[in-house]
This record gives C-alpha cells, structure tokens and sequence, in this order.
C-alpha cells in the first residue's frame, strides 16, 4: 500500500486529481473537468494496475535528483548564447522557430541545425502540440516530422518540472518505432536537440547487446526513451522499465507497425502507460488508413488531425527516371553511371537479400567502394556501414527495403532501384532518401522484361505517367 501511495503522490505533483477531488477542478494534464468523470483518478487506477504487474514499488531503485543522482557527462551550456546569434527574417506564409517561444537550449540545438523555418507539418503540429494537445499527423517521409514530434516533446520535459524523488527505469517520455534503423536515427536527432539541456535521451533496440542497453537504463534518470516495441517488452517484463509515469508517448510509422504486426505488443505497451488525457499521444503515418485511424481514437485525447498532402504522392524535390533496359545490361549501366559521374553518395535498391548480396560483391570487384544493408546484416555491421556511408568512407549503399525507411542521410544524389519494387509505396519510400530537406535529387529506376509489369500499379499510386526511356547512350 505504500508504494502505491508513493506513486500516487508523484501523480499528484504532476497535477492529477484523485475520484474524491472538487468536481470543479480540473485533472490531468488537458484540464478534464466534470464534464469527463472518467478520465478523473486514471494514472491512479493506472499506477495499481502496473502495481499489480511488477510488484512492490520497493523494487524500483529510488534516487532523489540532487544530492544521489549520477552525474551524466558534462555539456555544453546555452547560458552565453541567445536569440541574436539566430537571426531569421520573417517572411510571409511561413513560420520560424523563433515563433513558438522555444527554451533558449532547445533554439541553440536548433540553430546549429541550420533550421530557420518550418516544414508544413512542424508548422502545424507545433502549434497544438505545445500547448499540450494530442495530435495524429500524416506526411510523407522527408518531411520534418521527426522533428515536429521531438521539439514538442523536449519544450515539455523543459517546461513541466520532473518529480522531486525519481526512479530508475521510468522515462517521461516514449517513442517507438517499428525499425532499429528508424530508431536509432530518432535517437540521434533527440541527442543533438537536447545536447544543451540536461535531459537523458537513451535507445533500446533489438539485435543489439542486451546488457550494455540495460546498463544504459539503470546508471542514469531517463527523459527520452526511443525504442522498438520488442526490446520495450523485453525490458518492461524484467522489471527493468516502468512506464506509468509517462508523459509523452509518440507512435511512429503507424502504418509501418500494421504491416509489421506489431500491434499487439503496442497495445501492451500502451497498457502500460497512463490513459489517454493523462499524457500527451502523438501518432505519426504515412498514410491514413482505417486501422491506423481506429488506432489512433483507440490511443489519443481529442487529437488535432494533420494532413500533410504534398503535390505528388512522390516528393517534388526528386528528378525522377524510367530507364528501359534489358536484365543483363543493368550492372553495366550501374557501373558506368557511378563510375562516369563520379557519383560519391547513391543508393541502390533491390527487392531480395541475395541480390543485394551478389551486387554489392560486384561492385567491390570493380574497385567500387560499395558495402549492403539488409536484414541479414548484424545490428553493429549495419551501424558501422551507416556511418561509413555518412562519413563518404563509403559511395554506395547497396539496400533491401529495410533501408526504405529510417535512413536519414544528407547529401544522397541518387536512389537506384535496381529492381522495381513489388509494393509500389515501398517505391515513394525509397526515392524519398533523396532531396531531402529543401535539396534535389535523382532517381533512377531500371524497367526490365522481369519487373515491367509493375509500372501501371506504381503509376496509380502515384497519379501520374512514368515515361519510359532509354539511358543515355555514353554509359552503355
């Protein structure tokens, strides 16, 4: 019982009223009043319910923030830093960061960025979600959400004081992703958004050593936990996560969960939290289907709904090709493209692991500095290749769809899809690791007698005719 009371009474530091509070003042965290009697006392009935699922609080390792807790590594402070080293003009139909009252830290991470105005979904995210509000957002890859969600959610850790006594294990804040690629690219956007704050940004992943995560958990208070839902479970089943005090959750790639089958180790995940209205829900996908809708009113407190539709289903930004060629010119044409153009950052697609395998050994034969990714890769070799590619040790990244998403790379001049893709929205996908952020790029797909078929169903998902042509004759 007293351990329940310990955590109730964090609750109520938090600003949650109990069932035998004044009707007439508000709980939770978007103000419920009278009006939601049922929404009043959830994280209380919430925090028994993880009572009974994890057993005495006197199993969590209690640390009070000043005088016990763990110093983390020293970081640089904002303090000799403001506003006028960023300066952003003000032009119309466009909103700058500068417009939503920002902590200094978080502007500072932002500035050194090189972020001055707002893509259309961080534009109209931001303004709901700052305040509080939950929020279900559709965009395209590419588009800034990643940073939509984020700047939200770092402005509220900043801005609502953590408790006075905490607890290893339990994150303000959680995001999960369907892909370790996808996650730890959302890790790393998370560190270098917080580098001049003290928040605590830590990922667990699977495919990756299990101890060395767990340590990670366990010598320092967590803010910012980035996660895949397996590992999640993993952790929460062993005592070593508690997620009750939550008070932001994002979904991301909600439609990537669905196809995945991941939804029902969220729903456990989602169990575990408070209930909606007593932390903030935001849910992110690249489309809106009638699942991830239900999901989203399954999950989230009247949420604002975003809809991001660009001009094409495929991004503007990219140049895109149909090159028709037989099936044994293809490395030819692969070959001399990267080799004549002196092409330094280009991804090539393929449809099956073994295709990627046997290209990229192609590739090195030919004295190209080309390395895979796919999902038969180790999680260490995969990051090793990741940042060898983003450093230039490397100019091709031969990939199967597991880099469809999560890849967030500057500087890719050009996608290839050396295979055309059998689920045409894996092709929008793909094409859109280039011309990100503002920039242009090229994509270049090969159209052969085995997969040209394919181009009519790739034509109706993107409303548009792909013509056909030859490639240019200098690289047969």
């Amino acid at each position: 019982m007293s351990g329940f009371l310990n955590i109730f009474s964090r609750s109520r530091r938090r600003g949650i009223k109990n069932n035998d509070a004044p009707q007439t003042q508000s709980s939770g965290r978007h103000g419920l009043t009278k009006d939601n009697p049922a929404k009043q006392g959830s994280v209380k009935h919430g925090s028994a319910k993880n009572e009974r699922q994890h057993g005495s609080n006197a199993t969590r390792t209690r640390r009070s923030r000043n005088p016990h807790r763990q110093p983390g590594p020293r970081r640089e402070s904002a303090q000799n830093w403001d506003l006028s080293q960023f300066q952003v003009p003000e032009e119309a139909g466009k909103s700058r960061f500068h417009d939503f009252g920002l902590p200094l830290s978080l502007m500072r991470a932002i500035a050194d960025l090189g972020y001055q105005y707002c893509t259309p979904i961080q534009a109209e995210v931001l303004g709901a979600t700052l305040q509080g509000r939950d929020a279900i957002g559709k965009a395209q890859t590419g588009t800034g959400k990643t940073a939509a969600f984020l700047i939200a959610t770092i402005k509220q850790l900043l801005e609502i004081p953590a408790p006075d006594e905490r607890y290893i294990g339990e994150p303000r804040a959680l995001i999960i992703a369907p892909t370790r690629e996808l996650a730890m690219q959302i890790h790393k956007d998370a560190q270098e958004l917080t580098k001049y704050t003290d928040l605590h940004c830590v990922m667990v992943v699977g495919g990756m050593d299990y101890e060395k995560q767990r340590q990670q958990l366990q010598k320092e208070y967590v803010d910012i936990l980035v996660a895949t839902p397996g590992r999640l479970l993993d952790y929460c089943e062993r005592r070593d996560l508690f997620l009750d005090l939550t008070e932001t959750m994002v979904i991301d790639e909600a439609d990537r969960m669905l196809d995945m089958g991941f939804i029902p180790q969220v729903r456990r995940i989602i169990r575990s939290t408070p209930r909606p209205g007593d932390r903030q829900t935001l849910l992110f996908s690249a489309t809106f289907s009638d699942d991830v809708l239900r999901l989203g009113e399954q999950w989230t407190w009247h949420p604002l709904k975003v809809e991001i539709e660009p001009n094409s289903i495929a991004t503007d930004t990219v140049d895109q090709k149909l090159w028709s060629i037989s099936a044994n010119e293809k490395y030819k044409i692969l070959h001399n493209l990267i080799t004549r153009q002196n092409l330094e950052r280009i991804i090539v697609f393929t449809n099956r692991r073994d295709q990627t395998r046997r290209l990229t050994e192609k590739l090195r034969k030919d004295h190209i500095l080309a390395d895979m990714l796919s999902g038969d890769v180790p999680q260490k070799k995969r990051i090793k290749t990741l940042e060898d590619f983003r450093s230039g040790k490397l100019h091709v990244l031969v990939a199967t769809d597991v880099a469809g998403r999560g890849i967030h790379i500057d500087g890719i001049s050009h996608v290839v899809n050396y295979n055309l893709p059998e689920d045409p929205e894996d092709y929008v996908h793909r094409i859109g690791r280039t011309g990100r952020a503002g920039t242009t790029g090229i994509s270049i797909s090969f159209a052969c007698e085995d997969d040209a078929f394919l181009i009519p169903t790739l034509e109706e998902l993107l409303g548009e005719r792909l013509i056909s042509t030859p490639p240019p004759d200098e690289l047969f």
